[in-house]
């Protein structure tokens, strides 16, 4: 039996610390709100009752943002969400309550603010020029895609690999039981090999997922990835499907955008999820395709995309059909924070309007839980998943 196999059927919560519990300011803005981790331990027998057994914390660590992507300082846990106690109360109570927690790590890039890339640009002798992919120094740097206020890390620089490996190896040994890696697509293929032998001599137990996701990614911001065949790609394009399969042996799974993309078209033309024949063909092959023992993540809506509910026009019953048939796929399924409460963003997410994606991080309101809606959830859980994916 493999090491990682209590994560076959895992039932993952996804929780936006600063939006999930412990704020007292309820309207929805770029600030802090005041969610910490603190607030997500008052919820674990939530979690329980929900038939949830992982957890999955965003970004903790200090960040001059409420969602934590654009990283200060990696050794620190962020004060505005708590503390590094607060942080080991939490891994253990919910190991008490045979829960599991994995937690969103970030080894791409990190803030324009972080001391080292300041100190990078200020001066070209710095120790910490090459920690970063100068084109033209100071003003032309390598970054996440196009967001030049998040600087991307060298990691072919074997002395930042390890840094960042060695950060990695020091929040799993607080008792995380593994780490969804953020922006997967960004470091190289050489650097995740070696973060797996380093993890995994460690931490056998533990599941390391990518977010491996391509959706329209732009052809001239491929040299900012770590992709394979780069310029048959820029040539040919990025296909979502291809690119989650490359990497297998690296990573123990990945998000699965692909079938979410084949479930919210299909919601979107209103039929009976269950009963579509042609849906289930579609999802047939694609997993066909899949290398036994690799774990294709499944979700319906996360931190970056609109809430399923929208897709379904409201209808709720679709969302449960969609839910169902994510857990009939024997994989893992992610339930973002609220989406159970069946709350949605009633307007698309736009790219091109700063700040677009604060009406799927609102913040979650326990004062509105409807009982009805979370029950059928639960009930689904109950219908698909059992015992065996609790923590002994």
């Amino acid at each position: 039996m493999s090491a990682t196999n209590w994560f076959k059927k895992a039932v993952i919560y996804q929780v936006f610390i600063d939006r999930f519990n412990g704020f007292e300011e309820t309207r929805n803005s770029p600030k802090f709100l005041g969610g910490n981790i603190n607030g997500v331990t008052q919820k674990l027998d939530y979690f329980l009752s929900l038939g949830v057994n992982v957890i999955w914390l965003s970004p903790f660590y200090e960040s001059l943002s409420y969602h934590g992507y654009n990283v200060t300082d990696f050794k620190k846990v962020n004060s505005h969400f708590g503390t590094e106690e607060d942080l080991k109360t939490l891994i253990s109570e919910a190991h008490k309550r045979g829960l599991y927690i994995i937690a969103d790590f970030i080894p791409n890039h990190c803030s324009n603010k972080h001391p080292f890339f300041e100190d990078a640009c200020k001066n070209e002798n710095s120790k910490y020029h090459d920690w970063f992919i100068f084109e033209k120094w100071p003003a032309t740097y390598r970054c996440f895609l196009d967001f030049p206020e998040l600087p991307k890390l060298n990691l072919n620089n074997a002395e930042v690999r390890n840094y960042m490996i060695d950060i990695a190896d020091y929040w799993m040994s607080l008792g995380l039981d593994g780490f969804r890696l953020d922006h997967a697509i960004g470091p190289s293929h050489k650097f995740w090999k070696v973060f797996r032998k380093k993890m995994k001599a460690h931490y056998p137990q533990s599941v390391f997922v990518g977010e491996v996701w391509c959706d329209s990614l732009d052809k001239k911001l491929i040299k900012t990835t770590g992709l394979k065949n780069k310029m048959q790609k820029r040539k040919f394009g990025v296909f979502q499907e291809e690119v989650q399969l490359e990497y297998y042996g690296e990573l123990d799974g990945v998000l699965d955008f692909t079938l979410n993309t084949l479930i919210v078209k299909a919601a979107e033309k209103g039929k009976n999820l269950l009963l579509d024949s042609k849906l289930k063909d579609k999802i047939k092959k694609h997993f066909q395709q899949v290398p036994s023992g690799y774990f294709m993540v499944t979700f319906l809506d996360n931190h970056d995309v609109d809430r399923f509910l929208l897709h379904c026009k409201g209808d709720v019953q679709v969302m449960l059909q969609a839910f169902e048939l994510l857990l009939s796929l024997d994989q893992p399924v992610v339930i973002y924070y609220g989406t159970e409460n069946c709350k949605y963003n009633k307007e698309p997410i736009n790219g091109s309007i700063p700040q677009s994606d604060l009406a799927v991080r609102a913040p979650m309101d326990w004062n509105t839980i409807n009982p009805q809606f979370i029950e059928g959830f639960k009930d689904l859980i109950i219908k698909y998943r059992n015992k065996e994916n609790v923590k002994n």
